[in-house]
């Protein structure tokens, strides 16, 4: 629908495009079961860093990103282009110009290095990466990386609260666009089809996160997207103290889960919902019979006197049951007190055992005296339940001591105790405001660094319920913001040592508030200082650098210990990250093998991430030990890395010396062959003893070709 206006809107026949628009309101009446909403215009991204040159596409920096024209002539800073009606040439200052690209067009993507941080020496820990760039690029990137190989997706999106908190086509989208939520989903739709390629198809699970402004436009749109997932919703408390918006005054946001078939939550020791003091603490039950047939009428014979010693706190004995027709007497026996069953509303009850197994009960130390009730005029008696001297027969339950004076025993779970989590969370550490806000602003020393950043713990207790139990898992969230989900994989990481590797995505926006503060210094997009505040340069990166040191941005060191654990935060974590910013190469440079330096950390990180990401000098150094390269672009005939656990074979005449030197490197998990035959290819593949080979440059140039079918 947008597209058509757009198109009506440049009829120039008044009367025809006034029977147009009547004839399109007819068919905007007509409804359909299910979401529906206007596929908008392709959205399209600027490319800062992409030279102008004939034949791309540009628009204004200071205009709207979609109103791009055709370059036809660059002569020095001038730039001649043609617009979309091809009437005549407009000249530009390219100073005043960016590339772009619309989305559905192939794309040729590189990573470029811009900063790393290694705090660990583990070999077999892979490495973080957080990459600048636009999500939907980034993930037809990923695609290429990491398809069906995705344990755990987290996002993040933005709400669409109408408050410009997000752009479409690089402008905000706020309350008085009347095209904010079909542009929201939209944008949501392409990225999800995206996402849903990446996750293991058996096993793989999405966790997006979002308020009432768009949850059930997204909970649609997920079960027409994820249609054969299991798809379950959480509600969880992120502000205790509510925010008001005229009416009710909201505390919760909402997590929606979509399982593949074969996906399930891991093994928990604490149900979200009330705070979870001690997972190993065993419930004992109440002597007091509650609920269904808990009166004395109803077992008569489990109505009886229980004698306790007040002064040492213990169960001494039983008497025999009381004949129906007689009144108890609550007068001491022998300097003991006498317990009746007298239920909450003061009338009589019945014990939820007989008096002799009760006996037993007492003589193996399985019953413990609790307080005195003034207005019952009986006491608390808890006990061991047959259920759980079971446990305690097979030893799921243990028995850590007894009480010298009491007799009374002491247990616990053998570990921790597995209980289902429920679809409401309230925990005190889920606050954003605190463990969010509070949080990133002590890191970053200023307190406007971010708006509403996620709890550090709520995101660690989502991704901890499909992950706790597999150490080694793949977790993505291209919707990375503040940087809150590398922070919590860490955490997590350190807690149970696991080696879960974590790929972050955020573009490097500035606020609405920035972006016209810098605008009316004379600054636009792509230069230095606007860059510098964006969000992946002046947030997410340097919290991922500050909190692997234990240190906020100003190099002291941070104070307290992260919930749930004794980790300092000061000890940081053993951990290793790389940031990336998102390019776009030639695609004949690339298919001639001229960029393949640039191509490197790609390679590196669909090997899997091992080890520092290898650079330029890397390769430099190969040359010294390694037969050169024919194409004279300074490259060996191939690479060996083994902390990398990946090689590279560039000519295919040094493949028996490429063979030999495997066989003396046992880490290596993946081998990259260039060449243009498939047969050849195929040939060489058989003869090497990898877990994974790939053809390059095919591969990377087929992915990426096909994009021009995800309009």
């Amino acid at each position: 629908m947008a597209a058509i206006n757009d198109l009506i809107s440049q009829i120039e026949d008044k009367e025809l495009r006034e029977r147009i628009e009547q004839e399109l309101k007819k068919l905007s009446k007509q409804k359909k079961f299910g979401l529906v909403f206007e596929e908008h215009l392709p959205e399209c991204v600027p490319l800062y860093d992409v030279p102008i040159k004939k034949g791309c596409k540009v628009a204004q920096k200071a205009g709207r990103v979609n109103e791009f024209y055709t370059v036809m002539q660059v002569e020095g800073d001038n730039v001649y282009c043609t617009d979309k009606k091809e009437s005549k040439l407009i000249n530009f200052l390219k100073q005043d110009l960016v590339c772009i690209a619309e989305f559905g067009e192939p794309i040729y993507p590189y990573l470029k290095q811009i900063d790393s941080i290694y705090k660990s020496d583990d070999a077999e820990l892979p490495t973080h990466a957080l990459i600048q760039a636009d999500n939907y690029h980034a993930l037809q990137l990923l695609e290429y990386l990491y398809a069906g190989k995705v344990d755990c997706i987290y996002i993040d999106p933005p709400y669409n609260t109408g408050a410009r908190d997000w752009k479409y086509n690089n402008d905000y989208v706020d309350s008085s666009d009347t095209y904010r939520h079909s542009k929201w989903l939209s944008m949501m739709k392409k990225r999800l089809n995206l996402a849903k390629k990446l996750l293991n198809p058996k096993t793989g699970v999405l966790i997006a996160t979002i308020d009432e402004h768009e949850v059930h436009h997204l909970r649609c749109l997920l079960e027409e997207i994820f249609n054969d997932y299991y798809i379950q919703m959480v509600t969880y408390i992120s502000n205790p103290t509510g925010a008001t918006q005229g009416r009710f005054s909201r505390i919760e946001e909402y997590a929606i889960y979509c399982f593949a078939k074969d996906a399930y939550v891991a093994s928990f020791d604490d149900p979200m919902i009330g705070e979870n003091d001690d997972s190993k603490e065993v419930r004992w039950k109440s002597l007091l019979r509650s609920g269904t047939d808990a009166r004395r009428e109803d077992r008569k014979n489990m109505f009886y006197p229980v004698y306790v010693d007040n002064k040492k706190g213990i169960v001494v004995k039983v008497g025999e049951p009381l004949p129906y027709e007689n009144e108890p007497d609550y007068s001491p026996v022998d300097n003991l007190d006498v317990a009746w069953p007298v239920r909450t509303d003061g009338t009589l009850g019945r014990w939820s055992v007989g008096a002799d197994t009760l006996r037993d009960l007492i003589g193996k130390g399985y019953v413990q005296l609790g307080k005195y009730d003034a207005k019952r005029n009986t006491y608390g008696i808890t006990y061991i339940s047959s259920e759980t001297q079971k446990m305690i027969e097979d030893g799921t339950v243990i028995i850590t001591g007894k009480n010298k004076e009491t007799g009374v025993v002491t247990i616990e779970y053998a570990t921790s105790h597995t209980q289902a989590v429920r679809t409401v969370w309230y925990r005190t550490r889920h606050n954003a405001g605190v463990y969010g806000t509070n949080l990133l602003s002590t890191i970053l020393c200023n307190k406007k660094a971010f708006t509403f950043p996620k709890s550090l713990y709520s995101t660690k207790d989502s991704i901890a319920t499909i992950v706790a139990n597999k150490k080694d898992a793949l977790i993505l969230d291209f919707f990375a913001g503040s940087g809150t989900t590398l922070h919590a994989v860490n955490l997590l990481n350190a807690e149970d040592s696991g080696k879960r590797q974590c790929i972050l995505v955020t573009n490097n926006e500035v606020s609405d508030d920035e972006s016209k503060a810098l605008t009316a210094k004379g600054f636009m997009p792509g230069d230095a200082e606007w860059e510098k505040l964006g969000i992946a340069n002046y947030v997410t990166w340097p919290r991922t650098v500050c909190s692997i040191n234990g240190k906020d941005i100003k190099g002291e060191n941070l104070k307290g210990n992260y919930i749930g654990s004794d980790i300092p935060m000061a000890d940081g974590f053993k951990a290793n990250a790389v940031f990336f910013k998102l390019g776009f190469l030639d695609k004949t440079s690339v298919q001639l093998g001229r960029q393949f330096k640039e191509l490197l950390p790609l390679l590196w990180l669909k090997a899997g991430g091992w080890g520092k990401c290898p650079s330029q000098a890397a390769v430099a150094s190969c040359l010294t030990s390694l037969p050169k390269a024919n194409s004279g672009n300074d490259l060996p005939a191939y690479l060996i890395l083994p902390e990398n656990h990946f090689a590279v074979l560039l000519q295919e005449e040094y493949f028996t010396s490429f063979k030999e030197e495997l066989k003396n490197n046992p880490h290596i998990k993946t081998v990259y062959i260039i060449t243009d035959y498939e047969s050849g290819f195929k040939a060489m593949a058989s003869q090497l003893k990898v877990d994974t080979t790939v053809q390059l440059y095919r591969d990377y140039l087929d992915n990426f070709r096909i994009n021009v079918e995800r309009r």
